[in-house]
């Protein structure tokens, strides 16, 4: 069996690792588990060779987190960066009147911490059971400055990550309600077809609040357009998420 993961103080944040949230990969630690990783070529370790594989593993622990546990703190400093391997995390800011502001949701094969600082300027939070290799951030930094097609793959996620930001804050500034949701819709299915080559189920493992304080709407409105669409016959909704039935009008409905 494996051990009861105990409540764990990485810097200044806790991350709540709770029963039940299973970890079979860390029965097998010897094993070269990275080189079968699932996401491995979605994730920053898709830069690595399998030499350089083999040296990341070493660096690195598999851990599960279970719903509402926090890998990151806003405000507090860290010493671990994170590659999510399965389950979906929830990225957020305190804005200055308190309120919560949803920035993203990260999903299998994206990296939490690809600036390398300790200091953290969002809180992640596991929004349902979340597999992720953490690593130490200072041994992962120095790991990356000798390796030029990590630090190359860092780079690129950086300015990946910028990218969507501006994405975002034209869709924030300038959809409908409709276009919002569309864009929300399609660009979570464009993310998770890196995994699956074919997505027509999208899982929505956040709540509608989440994709409101996203969007920056309200949950009625995100629940309102929701079912219009399915009245519409473009998604299905279904107990887990939504399947779209014509991605080409909710495509164009989301474009920028």
């Amino acid at each position: 069996m494996p051990e009861k993961p105990p409540a764990r103080n990485d810097g200044a944040h806790t991350a709540q690792l709770l029963t039940p949230c299973p970890v079979p990969s860390i029965l097998h630690l010897d094993e070269h588990r990275c080189e079968s990783c699932h996401v491995r070529m979605q994730s920053i370790c898709a830069a690595l060779d399998l030499h350089e594989l083999s040296e990341s593993e070493l660096l690195s622990r598999p851990l599960c987190y279970s719903p509402r546990s926090v890998l990151l703190r806003e405000g507090e400093t860290t010493e671990t960066v994170f590659s999510i391997t399965s389950g979906m995390v929830r990225l957020s800011r305190t804005l200055p009147d308190g309120q919560r502001q949803i920035i993203g949701f990260a999903i299998p094969g994206d990296f939490l911490g690809h600036d390398l600082s300790e200091h953290v300027v969002f809180s992640a939070e596991a929004i349902n059971t979340v597999n992720a290799c953490r690593f130490p951030r200072q041994a992962f930094k120095d790991f990356a400055n000798t390796k030029p097609n990590l630090m190359a793959r860092l780079h690129e996620l950086t300015a990946h990550e910028l990218s969507h930001a501006q994405d975002h804050m034209v869709v924030l500034g300038r959809k409908n309600a409709d276009g919002k949701v569309a864009a929300f819709l399609i660009n979570l299915r464009d993310r998770l077809a890196r995994l699956d080559h074919v997505v027509l189920n999208i899982p929505l493992a956040m709540t509608r609040q989440d994709i409101a304080d996203y969007l920056g709407l309200t949950i009625e409105t995100v629940s309102r357009t929701l079912s219009k669409f399915a009245k519409q016959k473009l998604i299905v909704i279904t107990p887990d998420g939504v399947r779209l039935l014509n991605e080409e009008k909710i495509r164009i409905m989301g474009e920028l």
